[in-house]
């Protein structure tokens, strides 16, 4: 076990023989932000192993107090590749733990509640030319079935990553960021942050419409109460310019969610 000075103990998986770790050609570390996440897990990290060539899979633990750890033991028995970090600040300070931990030349933010969909590295292998620093997968809610409704929903989650980026499944080059230091208190738009950081470094970051993830969100959002909540907690930790470039988004969203729950 690593022990980082005032911080919570870091266990580190996945060696050889000799105490090296196994870095497999043209594999990449995927960076895995949990808290009680057991509701989606296995079938997140089933799908990040079965479509992404996986050097180590990074996961920042902010506390779980459910199966969560329990499910991640089970995949470290049967891949040996797992690193697990403790982390219970900000989401910003989780990703910025994992950043740090990561060895190879790109890796992948991966939340816990997606699916991905089918041979997604591959798809977005196709998006690697010299100058891009990123790949973002669009992500879909796994609720929507209605094509009008899909097709108005890529549209606006298309737009809302051009103004504040997103990590639901996005492959980044691992040179872009080496020396970002993400504000520990964006606890949202955090990921604004770091594609911003991305582009001002010179690269450009891509968006695109496959590969996707399907994005599991938890039913609590599909109220209005809890619609609103989000919009609230965006205010909270957010800023005005962001909050008012994406406030048709948000509105849509609030909209959505009355539909979700009238439809029930």
């Amino acid at each position: 076990m690593v022990y980082a000075e005032s911080q919570p103990p870091t266990w580190v998986f996945g060696r050889s023989q000799d105490g090296n770790l196994v870095l497999t050609a043209g594999s990449v570390d995927v960076v895995l932000l949990t808290k009680n996440s057991q509701r989606i897990l296995t079938k997140c990290v089933e799908s990040i192993y079965a479509n992404v060539p996986v050097a180590h899979l990074i996961v920042v633990d902010g506390g779980s107090t459910d199966q969560t750890l329990s499910l991640l033991n089970e995949f470290q028995k049967k891949y040996h590749n797992l690193k697990l970090i403790f982390d219970n600040g900000t989401r910003a300070t989780a990703r910025q733990k994992g950043i740090e931990h990561v060895t190879t030349d790109w890796f992948m933010f991966v939340d816990s509640d997606v699916v991905l969909c089918r041979d997604w590295y591959k798809k977005a292998q196709k998006n690697l030319q010299p100058d891009v620093g990123a790949v973002w997968g669009i992500e879909v809610w796994s609720t929507i079935n209605d094509p009008k409704i899909l097709r108005l929903f890529l549209i606006i989650t298309r737009k809302i990553f051009e103004v504040r980026g997103g990590t639901h499944d996005t492959l980044i080059r691992t040179h872009a960021v080496k020396d970002i230091k993400i504000p520990s208190n964006l606890h949202m738009f955090e990921d604004a942050y770091i594609k911003d950081w991305i582009s001002h470094k010179g690269h450009r970051v891509v968006a695109c419409y496959s590969p996707f993830c399907l994005h599991y969100r938890p039913t609590s959002v599909w109220t209005l109460r809890g619609s609103l909540g989000l919009i609230a907690e965006a205010f909270e930790f957010g800023n005005f310019r962001l909050i008012s470039q994406l406030f048709l988004a948000y509105g849509f969203y609030t909209l959505y969610s009355v539909y979700q729950l009238l439809s029930r």
